[in-house]
């Protein structure tokens, strides 16, 4: 899978300054935080439209929506039509899953076999609960947290899902073999 159109000319190590304040996701911890105009960031990772970055001995995940504080394009947040279908809807949650990733590893959380499961519920309100189990690569992973805040955030983008839960299990525990071969070979596990 490719990097957003935004994110191509975006490098491993480049320095940037932030040009106003941003409102970033502390890794591991998940919880928002503001990062300060004039600060300079480091770039970890630049993958599925957003993008890891150092600052002061920490990392951070920039959401695309907020990539103008870095002096780059911002990546709209994704929609549907109005009039989108229950089968578009369930394609739109699961192209936004593959746009999020593991801050330190280079390959979506679908092709990682992170996600088991993604349901959609129609609440007594007309509103729509999108439910997604999945795991972490080890129980001791402090990216949970992270993982689904980039999910819930980009799956909210669309105004027919107005609520994102996310259960995270170990049940059956994660093992190499769930990863897809595309992962595997990104990898280097051929």
């Amino acid at each position: 899978m490719s990097d957003i159109d935004a994110l191509s000319g975006v490098t491993k190590g480049q320095v940037l300054p932030l040009q106003r304040d941003v409102e970033a996701i502390s890794i591991p911890f998940g919880k928002t935080e503001t990062l300060a105009e004039d600060s300079e960031v480091t770039v970890m990772q630049a993958k599925g439209g957003t993008i890891s970055v150092g600052f002061e001995g920490r990392m951070y995940l920039i959401e695309g929506s907020e990539l103008d504080a870095l002096g780059l394009e911002a990546v709209p947040r994704p929609t549907l039509p109005e009039d989108a279908s229950e089968e578009d809807i369930e394609a739109f949650v699961w192209d936004q899953l593959r746009t999020c990733f593991d801050p330190e590893i280079p390959v979506n959380i679908v092709e990682l076999g992170l996600v088991y499961g993604c349901r959609i519920e129609r609440l007594i309100t007309g509103e729509r609960l999108v439910t997604i189990r999945m795991t972490l690569t080890a129980p001791g992973c402090g990216m949970g947290d992270v993982i689904a805040a980039d999910a819930r955030n980009k799956i909210l983008g669309a105004p027919q899902i107005s609520k994102v839960h996310t259960e995270i299990v170990f049940d059956p525990p994660w093992r190499r073999e769930m990863m897809s071969d595309e992962a595997k070979l990104e990898l280097g596990m051929f």
